[in-house]
């Protein structure tokens, strides 16, 4: 009955994600043809054609160089601008709706070979989002050859190109491992030319005495070619305690590279180091080397996908140095350990202007999994997990290696546009993760972590996002259910998974004067596992108490000042 029901389930997804667009209002085009001096161009052509480059319309531009195209069915297209002794421009990936505008600028071949210009950024962008610029490419116009023959000058969008932007953000933080306690950040991020891209950050806690947190990146775009990139991150944690030592130490230098052959292959290849040890004279260390690549094949709207990667994801702030960095605990010999493990994937994807389906199957082999608990000693001697795993003595959390599994799995997701700029996501996975049964009876720390066993369980997840009209706000709730009894992620590989349980996430735009500026004041608002869903209780033969759980109930707020 169970299956017959998933199955159900998982069509209702692929049907909604199907669900054609005919029935939207009619889209439009219409903008300006203007030579490189800002001349309107009379007469010219424009042209709108499809993502194969087949011809929809034909229009020509009137006395003041502005043209229109109605009645278009809301899409992707690409729109094309020619005018005698000029080159053509061609303008890719736009996104036609209702009274959409594209202004083209149309180039002699002197002037492309004089200097291209750096392209900006596009307009709708949301601008303090800080969704890390190493993760963007640095648009600029190219010249190319269509399979028609003419030699065209390709650009992706207007709007301004940052050269500088900073931040500062401070929040105060609870229910996190390793980052509990007021916070202060700062950001800075820095594109000194038009193929290069920097971010610096720096994390600390005024409360505690030289916990920080910091990192460096670099982007070197490579055209057609694709782009190199690399990251350093150092995070010291003086208030995390370990087998024997204390003031937990961790580094690591991520470097890869994306290449694009045509525009049907992509690819990304590189690799990570990370080292870990403690402040003290301490012989524990761990190091690993953690390579991953992707390869993909795309054909329209539609790519299809082999990823292999060593690394799990932590966070999915890419500004923060806890994103870059594995998940560490102790064994129970009392050894640093990483999480990590081996993760293949085959999958596909569809991605339109209004919907998105996304599935994939995979097989992991995990190591050293995370088991993380809130511990209640009462004080009085060492509690007896001391020996066997990492305490966070000001948020009181600690983590445990758990056992090795391997499992195998899929995950299907679909996603659609709604009115009004929002969003919402479905998407379902299955696979094997560690369970736990709670007890009430006393038992030794080390029979805790061996009870904890795979079991194959399935997850569901809903996500709504969007942005509140006048206000400005920007808001995500997410509801992630898997059994209570799983303390480790199902698919814990999958990138952009959604939180474990409710989680809701808030950024109030605040205005303190009318001029709308490059800078502003942000009120933020973070709660993960809000009504602290799958806890599992423990205690332990002294007496002392653990619940283990997927994600413990956080909370987090601030306010982030952007420059």
């Amino acid at each position: 009955m169970m299956r017959r029901l998933h199955l159900a389930f998982f069509i209702a997804l692929i049907a909604t994600g199907s669900v054609s667009a005919s029935g939207a209002a009619p889209g439009s085009v219409a903008g300006v043809v203007r030579d490189s001096a800002g001349v309107p161009q009379i007469g010219a052509v424009v042209q709108l054609l499809r993502p194969d480059l087949s011809l929809i319309a034909v229009v020509y531009t009137n006395s003041k160089g502005r043209f229109s195209i109605p009645s278009i069915p809301p899409g992707r297209y690409t729109v094309k601008a020619m005018g005698t002794s000029f080159l053509p421009s061609l303008r890719e990936n736009v996104h036609v709706r209702r009274g959409t505008i594209v202004n083209l600028t149309l180039n002699t071949l002197y002037e492309v070979m004089q200097w291209l210009p750096a392209e900006p950024r596009a307009a709708n962008a949301q601008k303090d989002d800080w969704a890390w610029t190493l993760r963007s490419a640095a648009n600029r116009p190219l010249l190319r050859w269509l399979e028609d023959g003419p030699l065209v000058v390709v650009s992706d969008g207007p709007g301004a190109r940052p050269r500088l932007k900073a931040r500062l953000l401070a929040t105060g933080k609870e229910g996190t491992f390793g980052e509990s306690g007021e916070r202060i950040t700062a950001s800075l991020e820095d594109t000194p030319s038009n193929s290069r891209e920097l971010l610096a950050s720096v994390d600390f806690s005024p409360g505690t005495d030289g916990a920080m947190e910091s990192m460096l990146g670099f982007r070197q775009d490579l055209g057609f070619a694709g782009s190199v990139q690399s990251v350093a991150a150092v995070a010291i944690h003086p208030e995390i305690d370990g087998p024997g030592a204390g003031g937990l130490q961790e580094a690591v230098v991520r470097s890869w590279e994306s290449i694009n052959l045509g525009d049907e292959f992509e690819a990304e290849v590189g690799s990570e180091q990370v080292v870990a040890r403690f402040a003290s004279s301490s012989p524990n260390v761990a190091v690993e080397s953690l390579p991953f690549a992707t390869v993909g094949w795309r054909n329209g709207d539609s790519t299809v996908r082999y990823r292999m990667t060593t690394f799990i994801p932590g966070a999915q702030n890419d500004t923060d140095a806890s994103a870059w960095l594995p998940a560490l605990s102790a064994t129970r010999n009392g050894d640093l350990a990483f999480e990590h493990g081996l993760h293949q994937e085959i999958g596909w994807e569809r991605r339109t202007d209004a919907s998105g389906m996304t599935f994939l199957v995979y097989a992991d082999q995990i190591e050293n999994p995370v088991l993380e608990a809130a511990a209640n000693t009462g004080g009085g001697q060492a509690p007896p997990f001391a020996a066997s795993a990492l305490l966070d003595g000001v948020s009181g959390l600690l983590r445990a290696a758990g056992p090795a599994f391997s499992t195998a799995g899929m995950m299907a997701s679909v996603e659609r546009s709604l009115p009004g700029g929002n969003n919402i996501r479905l998407s379902y996975a299955n696979g094997d993760a560690l369970v736990m049964t709670a007890s009430s009876r006393p038992i030794p720390f080390a029979q805790v972590l061996a009870a904890a066993r795979p079991r194959r369980v399935q997850t569901y997840a809903l996500a709504l996002s969007g942005t509140l009209e006048g206000t400005g706000t920007r808001w995500r709730a997410s509801y992630r259910w898997q059994p209570e009894d799983t303390v480790t992620q199902v698919a814990p590989f999958t990138a952009n998974a959604v939180e474990p349980y409710l989680s809701l996430h808030l950024r109030q735009p605040i205005r303190l004067r009318s001029s709308d500026g490059p800078g502003g004041i942000d009120a933020l608002l973070n709660v993960g596992n809000l009504l602290a869903q799958g806890y599992r209780p423990m205690v332990l033969s002294d007496g002392s108490l653990l619940i283990f759980a997927q994600s413990q109930r956080s909370v987090g707020a601030g306010l982030a000042f952007t420059f």
